[in-house]
C-alpha cells in the first residue's frame, strides 16, 4: 500500500492524498490551491497520475480547497464517482458552481480591462464542468462503511469544523488509515466538537494552528464592540467570510447582539448569494449543528440578501453605518473585492478578519500591516482599520488538536501531520512525538511513503511535473 501526498503539504491549502491499495487508486480530497502564486500555479500542472487511473474520490469536505478541483480532474477523465457526505454534496453543488462562475467572471473582467498578461485570460473550468462533475457525487451516511472495491470501504465521522466536514476512515487488506480532514473546534457556537476517532493504523493529521492557540476571548462580546465603534464613526464595517460556516456564525452572532440589545439596529447586507443559499442548507442538515429551527430562521432574516449585480454596485454608494458580509474569506475574488476597492480608502470604515489567512492572500497582507493592495489591476490604499477576531476561527488549535489526538485507544504506527505552513506542521509533529510519544513526521509535497505490514519508507519524490498548455486568468483561476 502507497500513500502520495499530492497536496496539502508546506501549505494550508490543496489537499490532496492518492492512496494505492494492490491495482486500487483512492484520491481523498481533490482540492483547489490557493494564496501564493507558488501554489496557485499546481492547478495548471498535469495531475501526477491519470485521472482515468483513480478508481474513486473521496472528500473530507466542501471547502474547496479540499473540492475546488474535481471540475478540472473529471474533465480531464476521472470516470469514477465521488463519495462524500450529504450535506458536503449539497454544499459542493453551490461551491463549485461559484467557484465556475468566479473564475469565468474574473476571466472577462481581465480580458475587457486588460489586466491580464495571459492573452485571452481563460478560467480553469467551466460551469459545465462543475455541473458534471456533481453528476458523480454518491452520499454516504454516517458512520455506514461504502465498499469500494478490493477489500477497501470507506466511514465517514464528523469532524466539526463545517456542515458535513467527516474525518475519512478507509479500511483496507493491509490496514487502517484515517485522515482528519479539517478538525473543528471543541466549542464552537455553531457546530459539535469532533468525534473521537478509536484506532488505527496509520493517520493524516491537518496542522493549520499546529503551532499556536486561538485566544481566549468572547467573540461575541469583541464582535459587539467593534460593531459599535464602526457605527459609531458613521462608518462601514466589511467582513469578508468564507461563504460556508464563517458567514453563518457571523449572522448568528449579530442576531444575537441585536436580539439583547448590545450593537445599534444597523443594516447588515449578505452579498453573497452563494453564502445564502448555504445558510438554507444548514437549516435543511438540522441535526447536525447546534442552531435550533428557530435559530436557523433568525439567521436568515437578520442580513437582506444581495443578489444581483446591480444591487451589489448600489451598495458602494450607501453611506454607514452599515455592515457587509461577503465572500471570499481571504479577499482572493468575488463581491468583496469591489467592495474593498470602494470602502478601503475611507478611515472611518473597519475590516475585519475572522479566519485563517493563507500567505500571499490580500487577507494575508491586510493582517501583517499592508496599507496598499492590488485589486483589478490597480492599487488601492488602504485607510480603513483592519481588525481581526480570531477566537472565530473554524479550526481546532494546537492543543485542541493534541487533546483530540489523545482519545484515540492506541497510537497509530505513524502520523503524518499535513495541511499546515512548514513551521506549523513542523511545531504540531514535535509536540506529538514528545508529548503523545507517537512517531510523527511532516511528508513532503509529492512524496510517496509505501505502508504495509508495519514498516514505512519514502519510495519517492517526483521530479517536477510538467505545466499542461492551458491559459490562466487572474482572481478566479488563482493565477495572476
Amino acid at each position: 500500500m502507497e500513500l502520495a501526498f499530492l497536496g496539502g503539504t508546506g501549505c494550508v491549502t490543496g489537499s490532496r492524498y492518492l492512496l494505492t491499495v494492490g491495482r486500487r487508486r483512492i484520491l481523498v480530497d481533490c482540492g483547489l490551491f490557493q494564496g501564493e502564486r507558488i501554489y496557485r500555479r499546481r492547478n495548471w500542472e498535469r495531475f501526477p497520475t491519470p485521472p482515468r487511473d483513480i478508481d474513486a474520490v473521496v472528500l473530507t469536505h466542501a471547502h474547496l480547497d479540499h473540492s475546488g478541483y474535481l471540475p478540472a480532474l473529471i474533465r480531464d477523465g476521472y470516470a469514477g464517482r465521488v463519495f462524500s457526505t450529504a450535506a458536503t454534496r449539497d454544499l459542493c453543488s453551490v461551491l463549485l458552481r461559484d467557484s465556475a462562475h468566479l473564475q469565468e467572471e474574473d476571466a472577462d473582467w481581465a480580458n475587457r480591462k486588460g489586466y491580464s498578461k495571459h492573452h485571452p485570460a481563460r478560467p480553469l473550468y467551466t460551469g459545465e464542468d462543475a455541473d458534471a462533475a456533481l453528476e458523480r457525487f454518491t452520499p454516504v451516511e454516517w458512520h455506514v462503511s461504502q465498499y469500494l472495491g478490493d477489500g477497501v470501504a470507506v466511514r465517514f465521522a464528523p469532524a466539526g469544523h463545517i456542515l458535513g466536514a467527516a474525518t475519512v476512515t478507509l479500511d483496507t487488506p493491509e490496514g487502517r488509515i484515517v485522515f482528519s480532514g479539517d478538525v473543528g473546534r471543541m466549542a464552537d457556537a455553531v457546530m459539535p466538537p469532533p468525534e473521537r476517532i478509536a484506532a488505527t493504523d496509520w493517520l493524516v493529521v491537518e496542522s493549520t494552528y499546529g503551532d499556536r492557540a486561538h485566544a481566549p476571548i468572547d467573540v461575541e462580546d469583541a464582535l459587539g464592540e467593534l460593531v459599535r465603534r464602526v457605527a459609531a464613526r458613521g462608518g462601514v464595517l466589511l467582513v469578508p467570510a468564507f461563504a460556508v460556516g464563517r458567514a453563518q456564525t457571523l449572522l448568528f452572532l449579530l442576531h444575537k447582539l441585536k436580539q439583547r440589545g448590545a450593537i445599534p439596529d444597523v443594516p447588515v447586507f449578505l452579498n453573497s448569494p452563494m453564502a445564502s443559499d448555504v445558510t438554507e442548507i444548514f437549516c435543511d442538515h438540522r441535526s447536525e449543528h447546534r442552531l435550533s429551527p428557530e435559530d436557523c430562521r433568525a439567521t436568515c432574516r437578520v442580513a437582506h440578501i444581495v443578489r444581483d449585480v446591480a444591487e451589489s454596485k448600489a451598495l458602494n454608494e450607501r453611506k454607514g453605518p452599515m455592515i457587509i458580509v461577503s465572500a471570499s474569506g481571504m479577499l482572493s475574488g468575488g463581491r468583496i473585492l469591489h467592495h474593498l476597492a470602494a470602502f478601503g480608502p475611507d478611515g472611518r470604515n473597519a475590516i475585519l478578519l475572522v479566519g485563517y489567512q493563507a500567505a500571499g492572500t490580500r487577507g494575508a497582507d491586510l493582517l501583517h500591516g499592508a496599507r496598499a493592495l492590488r485589486i483589478h489591476g490597480k492599487t488601492v490604499g488602504i485607510r480603513a482599520e483592519v481588525a481581526s477576531i480570531d477566537g472565530m476561527s473554524a479550526h481546532a488549535d494546537a492543543n485542541e488538536l493534541l487533546s483530540w489526538l489523545r482519545q484515540m485507544e492506541a497510537p497509530p504506527r505513524q502520523t503524518f501531520v499535513t495541511h499546515g505552513e512548514p513551521s506549523s506542521s513542523a511545531a504540531l509533529a514535535e509536540r506529538i512525538t514528545r508529548e503523545l510519544g507517537w512517531h510523527a513526521s511532516v511528508p513532503k509535497w509529492r512524496e510517496i511513503v509505501a505502508l504495509s505490514g508495519g514498516d514505512l519508507r519514502s519510495i519517492a519524490t517526483p521530479s517536477a511535473p510538467q505545466e499542461a498548455p492551458r491559459h490562466v486568468s487572474c482572481d478566479g483561476c488563482l493565477e495572476g
